[in-house]
C-alpha cells in the first residue's frame, strides 16, 4: 500500500509540475488532495497504520533487544535502558521534542 501511494504521489506531483494548464488546475489538484487528506475514512485509515506500525515496531524491538542483550557495547544499552524508563514513566515526547502519538 505504501508503495502504491508513493507512486501515486509522484505521478501527480509529476503532472502538476510538468503540466502546462497553469495555476487553475494546479488549485484543483490542491483542493482535491486537501480533500481527501480531510476525509474521516482515510484519516482513521492512516491512524489505524500508524498505530499498528507502532506496535509491530515495539514488539520487533523487544524481540531485538532481547536476542542482543549483554553483547551491545555499555553506551547503547544505557541509551536502551534510559529509553526504557521513559517509556515506562509515560513520557509523550522524544528527545527532538516531538509527540510519539
Amino acid at each position: 500500500m505504501r508503495y502504491r501511494l508513493t507512486f501515486v504521489t509522484g505521478v501527480v506531483l509529476g503532472y502538476v509540475l510538468g503540466t502546462r494548464a497553469g495555476r487553475e488546475r494546479y488549485e484543483q489538484l490542491k483542493k482535491s488532495a486537501q480533500r481527501f487528506a480531510q476525509n474521516p475514512a482515510v484519516r482513521n485509515t492512516a491512524e489505524t497504520a500508524a498505530q499498528q506500525g507502532r506496535d509491530i515496531a515495539g514488539r520487533a524491538y523487544h524481540v531485538v533487544s532481547d536476542k542482543v542483550g549483554d553483547r551491545m557495547p555499555d553506551s547503547v544499552a544505557q541509551r536502551v535502558r534510559t529509553l526504557r524508563e521513559r517509556a515506562s514513566q509515560g513520557a509523550g515526547e522524544d528527545d527532538w521534542g516531538t509527540s510519539n502519538t
